[in-house]
């Protein structure tokens, strides 16, 4: 008893039972759900197959009755049929021009391999692929002929056929056959027998649909139970037709999976038909038993492998996992000052002893961590957007501007004064790190100024801005080191004329300030560069991985680093290179809802 109270047996014991109950409970409930499963899904494939065979079979009957029924109504050929001509030139031009229009149907049809017109003379009109045929004579008291000619005019689907029934030569290949009576539309007078020969290949593959399995038989069968067509084999047992299940006039599809075998039936509108499928149990349990086989044999695998690992488990882990637990409890009510003292393994000493350690530890670093994360953060964004404050050097430039306006030199004046005001709003830092869209644009409005005298007349600039996000904050000092960037390393060397566009959109809550240039732009490896400087790598490792564009990428990942320090993961630079010229820079930044102060802390230098 003591022993069975022990917490190895104990531990062994529950690990087992749990294991093996989960075990059999779980592969009871697989293995019924996969039995409903496969059952499901084969009556479900079952019917959806012969539902698209019955769709594929009205589909073509339909286009064979199209094709009857245009005979039918060629006034030309029924004209023909009932002319009666003296002269034998003219007899013969008139059997000639009813071929000719057989002819054009039968070519309007792949599957046709011939069409025959059985006129009230006595004469057969051919139109076949072997026009070397013998015609039966007696054809008048066969069986198909006598169905066609009690019928009213509607299509009569006579089946397949192992040979042609009019063309004694051509018995090896079956045919499908149908026809229908043909009458003078003006009179209503009968004039002949239409019959129509096919090569029955559609309709067996479209019975091939129908099959899951090798051993799924498939029959058609007219309105009298007669076979019209079946995928069965030779020398197999047919089954009683007779007795099987039919679809009403409100089904469309039964099912039936009572017997030993999986019956489905569906009937088509055009013909009359029903068509069978029937599939044999054995081949949908065959799954069944290939998935029953695999579920024990590894249900056998797991319950040995359960009895190992409760084992190791229960023997070398209980003991010191159970004074783990105790102290990982103590600290998880905020116990910082519990010790746990093993003599066990080695792995499990230096786990003890890396407990230890860390609860010593954890209860100085969650102090330590709140101060130095929000003291790191307000010194990277100090490091980041720290700027010289030339207040002596924009107060020169505005001397010399007073002094260039009187010597009456206007666009020098003008360089020098917007010089001026880029220096004043960049160097003033001491209100806020943030400005405006509005704000930023006057400062690029400066900047361009400058470029645009340096340039000569190479730099276009276009701006399309909408006037309701120039309230919108983002970090000072955003836009001009990109446009800085688009022009220096973009436009300059293009040689000729360069295109700036500054342009934004709105995507839900976020606006997309969009920087494109025509210029040069960069190759691959650059933009790789590039796009690497903005990841979220210290931005030491960052410049020691540049190799080439060093400044480049050092001023886009400032800006980056700003907006996501600013407005978080979701939002920053993202760069993009055109398919042959010019670079995309796209500067996300949220949109504040409605009410929201925007000008909160916004720069007014």
């Amino acid at each position: 008893m003591r022993s069975f109270r022990s917490i190895r047996n104990r531990l062994f014991l529950l690990f087992m039972g749990c294991m093996t109950g989960i075990l059999i409970v779980m592969s009871i409930l697989y293995y019924n759900r996969t039995l409903t499963i496969i059952h499901t899904k084969v009556s479900d494939i079952a019917e959806k197959n012969i539902s698209q065979t019955a769709g594929l079979f009205n589909l073509m009957l339909q286009g064979y009755n199209s094709l009857s029924k245009s005979l039918n109504s060629n006034y030309e050929l029924t004209r023909l049929l009932q002319e009666t001509a003296s002269n034998p030139a003219v007899a013969i031009m008139n059997e000639r021009m009813i071929t000719n229009i057989i002819g054009a149907a039968y070519y309007s049809r792949n599957e046709v391999v011939g069409i025959h017109i059985l006129a009230e003379d006595g004469k057969v009109y051919s139109y076949e692929r072997q026009f070397a045929g013998v015609i039966d004579n007696n054809y008048a008291q066969t069986e198909w002929y006598k169905k066609l000619g009690e019928s009213s005019g509607n299509m009569v689907w006579l089946g397949l056929y192992p040979g042609s029934p009019i063309n004694t030569m051509q018995q090896r290949n079956n045919v499908f056959v149908f026809g229908r009576k043909l009458y003078d539309l003006t009179s209503h007078k009968e004039i002949g027998i239409l019959v129509i020969e096919t090569n029955p290949s559609p309709i067996m593959e479209a019975l091939s649909n129908v099959s899951i399995s090798p051993g799924t038989k498939v029959y058609i069968l007219d309105e009298n139970r007669k076979i019209i067509a079946s995928s069965e084999q030779k020398y197999t047992k047919r089954p009683e037709l007779d007795k099987l299940p039919k679809p009403s006039r409100d089904e469309k599809i039964v099912v039936d999976n009572t017997s030993n075998q999986l019956i489905v039936a569906a009937g088509t509108s055009m013909a009359g038909w029903t068509i069978y499928g029937l599939t044999p149990k054995r081949d949908i349990q065959a799954e069944v038993y290939q998935t029953t086989k695999f579920l024990i044999i590894v249900v056998v695998l797991l319950i040995v492998l359960s009895t190992l690992l409760a084992s190791i488990v229960s023997r070398n882990i209980a003991s010191p996992l159970k004074l783990l637990i105790r102290e990982m409890k103590k600290v998880e009510m905020g116990n910082f000052s519990g010790r746990v003292n093993v003599n066990s393994f080695d792995e499990i000493n230096s786990l003890v002893s890396s407990f230890n350690r860390m609860v010593q530890r954890m209860d100085e670093l969650i102090e330590t961590i709140k101060i130095s994360t929000v003291s790191e953060k307000n010194a990277q964004l100090q490091a980041l957007q720290s700027q010289v404050n030339p207040h002596f050097l924009y107060n020169t430039l505005d001397m010399i501007y007073w002094m260039l306006d009187e010597q009456e030199n206007e666009q020098l004046s003008r360089v020098v004064l917007s010089l001026s005001q880029m220096f004043r709003y960049s160097s003033n830092w001491e209100e806020a790190s943030r400005t405006t869209l509005g704000r930023e644009l006057e400062q690029i409005r400066h900047y361009l100024t400058i470029i645009e005298t340096r340039l000569d007349g190479r730099l276009q600039t276009e701006m399309a801005i909408d006037d309701k996000w120039l309230n919108v904050t983002l970090p000072k000092m955003t836009l001009q080191p990109i446009i800085e960037n688009a022009v220096k390393y973009g436009l300059e060397p293009l040689g000729g004329l360069g295109v700036l566009k500054v342009g934004t959109e709105a995507h839900g809550n976020k606006l997309h300030i969009r920087i494109e240039d025509n210029g040069v732009g960069m190759d691959a490896s650059t933009l790789e560069r590039v796009r690497v400087s903005l990841s979220h790598k210290p931005f030491s490792e960052t410049m020691i991985s540049m190799e080439s564009g060093t400044r480049r990428g050092i001023g886009l990942r400032n800006v980056h680093d700003r907006l996501v320090m600013m407005f978080g993961e979701a939002y920053g630079l993202f760069i993009d290179r055109a398919s042959k010229q010019g670079t995309t820079v796209e500067i996300i930044i949220p949109i504040p809802p409605k009410g929201e102060n925007e000008h909160e802390h916004i720069d007014r230098g």
